[in-house]
């Protein structure tokens, strides 16, 4: 018996899949699966979710869209380089890499592109159904890990490529995760088309660092009647991240779901921004600093200040295969419409629910518990 009929085999397709988030994912799987090493980072991979019936990590198969023409073995050479990656990870992996690779296909609008929008959905989505199909799988989950877009609502201005992707997902019949700020989904168009495809979708904007820091810490200033003055931030950052956000519409598209977190734990928005500087010596490494002004008892004047320092694709790279197996299994499940309950991954969840990271983490794992013993289809919640 074939490995696709003894049990269920999930296709992961990755837009941007020759950049950072995408190559440390696929190395990381591929590292897990052959216990190299850990699955630190993974929250599916603990013990709440030991009877969620996701798919097994050996069980994904990665594809993926992408403008660049890096090939993720040598990708996944750079990262090492830059120590993103352990030393001989993506040696020891090297098969699973140039298998992934195989299977990544031009992405677009590129400059000079002069195909339609129309035209541009149907060869994405071509794409993604003949990946499913030559490899025998049960489902494909579209996942966006490219870099931010701009954000952009001029009247006739054409679909931003995010959104062409998303749409191509779903008319592929395809669950979609949008890991990005980027419209994807959220736009108008796609929102429509959403609402009639029966599919479960999630996102977005990934919660990695400084913000989860903040749906940790505003919850806490809350309960504790402490009042928040004011609230700043810098991010220092570098790679494809950094240049993307050195645009002001980018950074802004960014920034909104920083400050909605605050807005919604601490019940008000206060005074300071989120500063977002592109270094890039930093490579795919990036500080967050915060420094929070609060009043304390009697009006006593206060200060918290955080310092983040991390490397941001392998904080979302475990992040990614969680959302990529709870997205399947609540596809296999029959849920529909906007996976709510995953907003514990997100700083602009689609679907509503709680900001507060604790009271996220306990709905997520009673939706992991719901998937457990859910056959039939039903509504996502």
């Amino acid at each position: 018996m074939s490995a696709s009929l003894s049990r269920p085999r999930v296709g992961v397709w990755l837009i941007g899949a020759r950049g950072s988030v995408a190559t440390t994912v696929v190395t990381g799987c591929a590292a897990v699966t052959a216990g190299l090493h850990p699955p630190t980072g993974m929250v599916t991979e603990t013990p709440a979710f030991t009877d969620s019936r996701l798919p097994a990590l050996s069980d994904l198969v990665f594809g993926g869209h992408d403008t660049l023409d890096c090939p993720l073995p040598k990708r996944a050479e750079s990262l090492t380089a830059g120590g993103v990656l352990p030393a001989g990870v993506a040696t020891a992996v090297a098969s699973e890499l140039a298998a992934a690779e195989r299977e990544i296909r031009p992405g677009g609008p590129t400059p000079g592109d002069t195909r339609s929008d129309a035209e541009l959905i149907t060869a994405f989505t071509d794409d993604i159904r003949d990946f499913t199909h030559r490899h025998e799988l049960d489902r494909t989950v579209v996942v966006n890990v490219a870099s931010t877009e701009p954000a952009s609502r001029e009247a006739g201005a054409p679909l931003p490529a995010s959104t062409l992707y998303a749409l191509a997902a779903l008319r592929a019949g395809c669950p979609y995760v949008n890991f990005t700020p980027s419209e994807g989904m959220n736009h108008p168009v796609a929102a429509r088309e959403a609402q009639l495809s029966g599919l479960p979708y999630a996102g977005r904007d990934g919660k990695t660092g400084q913000t989860l820091l903040r749906a940790v810490l505003g919850p806490m200033f809350a309960q504790r009647a402490l009042r928040v003055r004011a609230w700043s931030g810098t991010n220092l950052l570098g790679g494809g991240d950094g240049a993307a956000l050195a645009d002001p519409a980018a950074a802004a598209a960014k920034n909104a779901g920083k400050e909605r977190v605050l807005a919604d734990t601490l019940g008000t928005v206060p005074e300071g921004e989120v500063h977002i500087d592109d270094v890039p010596a930093l490579g795919d490494w990036k500080t967050a600093w915060d420094h929070v002004a609060f009043d304390g008892f009697l009006g006593t004047r206060m200060v918290l200040q955080t310092i983040w320092q991390g490397c941001d694709s392998a904080l979302a790279a475990p992040l990614v295969l969680d959302l990529a197996r709870l997205t399947a299994r609540a596809h296999e499940a029959g849920l529909s419409g906007p996976l709510g309950a995953l907003g514990f991954y997100f700083k602009d969840p689609v679907g509503g629910g709680p900001s507060g990271l604790a009271e996220q983490y306990e709905e997520l794992v009673r939706f992991a518990r719901s998937l457990g013993h859910t056959e039939g289809t039903g509504e996502a919640r």
